[in-house]
């Protein structure tokens, strides 16, 4: 009988990774100090003399929006920094930088039940532009925020989670590494 997990506290997001396509395996993103996802939804709206009777409401996309200490070469693949037609160790960003689509996995802890949770958002490209800022005098380095859009990817999902315990035992630390590897939309889906 499977394991049901009936609540689910979050309290710690780590182990964050990022697969950009054309990689073979994913990289570490860095420290994340926090995430936050919002569903843009499309609304489909009847109405009769003027008032509405129905509404059927469906995912278009997520807007991420995640604060941390980003490892350098994650920040330049997002953001399409590249050092082609420059000198070695020169990176330049303009009119003809192209964000690295990519896949974000992490987990996210419930440290009163001792709980794990795999979540992923499988087809993201960042939202917004380069933005650069230092602070002379700060006591405290400070955190990148960065914003994403997580689109629909060929499943038609934007967000996948599972909960550790949940899971299949006979293949569970083999799927559980994959997701953080190499996580793809085809891994989840069920064999019949």
């Amino acid at each position: 009988m499977a394991t049901i997990v009936e609540d689910f506290d979050a309290t710690r997001v780590t182990n964050v990774g990022t697969k950009f396509t054309g990689d073979t395996a994913s990289i570490a993103f860095g420290c994340l100090g926090s995430i936050e996802g919002e569903t843009e939804l499309l609304e489909l709206v009847k109405k009769c003399e003027g008032v509405e009777t129905k509404k059927k409401t469906t995912p278009q996309k997520m807007t991420l929006t995640l604060t941390g200490h980003v490892k350098v070469d994650v920040l330049r693949d997002i953001f399409g920094l590249s050092n082609e037609g420059l000198k070695v160790g020169v990176y330049s960003y303009g009119a003809d930088s192209l964000s690295k689509p990519f896949i974000l996995t992490a987990d996210v802890l419930d440290e009163f039940e001792a709980q794990t949770k795999l979540i992923a958002f499988s087809n993201c490209v960042a939202a917004t532009g380069l933005k650069v800022t230092v602070e002379n005098g700060a006591d405290e380095v400070a955190e990148i925020e960065l914003e994403f859009t997580a689109m629909i990817d060929d499943n038609r999902k934007c967000y996948y989670e599972a909960i550790v315990s949940e899971l299949d035992a006979t293949d569970r630390d083999e799927f559980v590494k994959e997701w953080h590897t190499n996580f793809t939309p085809d891994m989840v889906v069920a064999t019949p």
